[in-house]
């Protein structure tokens, strides 16, 4: 039977609840089982897709087209197990679902209540990712103990146990230990609350990770473990990893995590491997290069934004033995200060996906420097039909060029909206999503970097390049280098003059490891890094 892992969160928010979880998945992979992940979130939208990026951060996007919570981009990029729909649900989808049945007839008139049928609800979520071929499935709760809107998920879990057996079940509980300053003392007392509130509910966690600024001593890791009811081998202390988010499952690996859990659910596993994540590490400690890539956006302020761009910059320089200085530049900004001081210094220039016309002439005229000045550009979605706007303007004389979702008064809207997408009223997950085939240009940027004739990539946007201006585009010096299968959707242009200046309408970040960096990001930070070393001062 496929065993299931629950990891939970007290204390506070944010304690990274995704990263140990995807980090668990990744250890009980390399011992050579099979692991898929699912993330339950509280709040009552459908999904993240009409959130916004201040409050929820970056949209993370499968390949079945489903739109996500970030933490789904944890999983994708320390594990392997594919992710689907089933992969994430809200209490909006849950209730839905329940909502949708009643109307069916399908619980004949019975009074439709949280226990039980919220609850078998949420329980058939989880279960349905098991399966013969599953060994475990780790599901993370989001929110903090003691959530109001988190009760009927921790019901749910608390029931599992019951229907399965003890035997393939187990709690995993992540907290907080703060550290006093003025004290000059750790306090493991709101641990204990904690703990204490979730075996009020019926939980007794079986592992506690603790998360800590610096290290807490036996004396409290005793403390914790007696008065939490909890195995002292059992309470583990994650220190906080000031480097780098892939260090954290070496420190797992330390406090012999993936032997605990494969003992507790009495499974059978291989070794542990560790050997190429270890190398990696390696790289990251040690860099022997450097280079400063400006990430040029609206969302700046709130990383998570962008946390998909920011990860696979890294990852490419992983694999360049290079650590990528990221240059978070406002839009706003850049405009009022000019991009000769805003850029000033940079290697390359990526302006990521995004909606809506704040920000926009900024981006614009970042792209400009960067076309004109021959430093690498690589366009991300709306950094894409920005590229097209600025080339518009400013190499084909297209006065006012701009894209339709901005204005509808442009005489020249070389960006459009997609003609399928014009009779669309609701907002939510009705974009032109998931994955999507895009053949390649023959003897293109695109096509040596990636080394494929075709490719699949990851969609989430409305408008796309008009094509009534294809011609004038190509005359002028920047090709069309991926197109949709039937040659009608621009996907990828690039300008073969330039040293690399190269935009996609997909999201390439969704598909980038740190094992396996995305070969768009891996060839940016290359040319960047090639113009660093031709900017850099000779010696003498």
């Amino acid at each position: 039977m496929t065993k299931h892992i629950f990891v939970t969160g007290g204390v506070v928010s944010s304690l990274g609840k995704g990263l140990t979880s995807a980090s668990v998945g990744m250890l009980l992979e390399q011992r050579g089982l099979s692991v898929r992940m699912q993330k339950l979130d509280p709040y009552i939208n459908v999904d993240p897709g009409t959130m916004s990026p201040y409050q929820h951060g970056e949209v993370y996007v499968l390949d079945d087209g489903s739109e996500t919570d970030l933490d789904l981009g944890h999983y994708e990029r320390f594990t392997n197990g594919p992710l689907t729909s089933g992969s994430n649900f809200t209490t909006g989808q849950i209730y839905l679902k329940v909502i949708e049945k009643e109307r069916r007839g399908e619980y004949l008139g019975k009074t439709v209540q949280v226990v039980p049928h919220i609850t078998n609800e949420i329980k058939s979520c989880i279960l349905d990712l098991g399966g013969p071929d599953v060994d475990v499935v780790i599901t993370e709760l989001g929110g903090t103990i003691g959530d109001i809107e988190g009760l009927p998920f921790l019901e749910a879990i608390r029931q599992i146990p019951l229907d399965i057996g003890k035997e393939n079940c187990l709690f995993i509980h992540l907290t907080l230990v703060p550290y006093l300053r003025a004290a000059r003392e750790m306090k493991t007392k709101p641990t204990q609350h904690s703990v204490g509130q979730l075996r009020q509910i019926g939980i007794q966690p079986d592992i506690l990770i603790v998360r800590t600024e610096r290290e807490m001593g036996q004396e409290n890791l005793e403390k914790i473990a007696m008065f939490c009811n909890v195995e002292k081998k059992a309470v583990i202390e994650e220190v906080d990893k000031t480097l780098s988010i892939y260090e954290v499952p070496q420190g797992l690996v330390e406090n012999k995590l993936d032997q605990l859990i494969v003992n507790k659910l009495g499974m059978v596993a291989g070794r542990l491997d560790m050997q190429e994540w270890y190398d990696m590490l390696n790289r990251i400690r040690h860099p022997e290069h450097e280079v400063t890539i400006a990430v040029v956006g609206k969302y700046i302020e709130h990383r998570d934004a962008y946390k998909s761009i920011y990860e696979s910059l890294d990852h490419a320089g992983f694999s360049h033995a290079a650590r990528v200085i990221i240059k978070r530049i406002e839009a706003e900004e850049l405009l009022e200060q000019g991009p000769e001081v805003a850029l000033a210094g940079i290697d390359g220039l990526l302006i990521p996906g995004g909606f809506g016309m704040r920000g926009i002439e900024g981006k614009i005229e970042a792209i400009r420097y960067a076309r004109q000045c021959e430093i690498p550009f690589f366009g991300i979605c709306l950094g894409m039909q920005c590229a097209v706007i600025e080339f518009a303007r400013n190499a084909l004389n297209l006065d006012g060029a701009n894209s339709t979702e901005f204005t509808d008064s442009t005489h020249h809207p070389v960006i459009c909206m997609l003609e399928e997408q014009k009779k669309i009223t609701y907002k939510g997950g009705t974009m032109r999503l998931g994955a999507q085939p895009c053949v390649l240009e023959e003897g293109s940027l695109a096509r040596r970097t990636y080394n494929a004739d075709s490719i699949e990539e990851r969609h989430r946007h409305r408008y796309e390049f008009n094509p009534e201006y294809k011609k004038q585009f190509l005359d002028a010096g920047m090709n069309i280098s991926g197109k949709s299968p039937n040659g009608l959707l621009a996907e990828i242009v690039e300008i073969p003059e330039h040293p690399w200046f190269l935009a996609v309408q997909f999201h390439p970040e969704f598909k980038s490891k740190p094992l396996r960096p995305h070969p768009l990001f891996r060839g940016f930070v290359e040319a960047a890094l090639e113009h660093h070393q031709q900017r850099a001062p000779v010696s003498v």
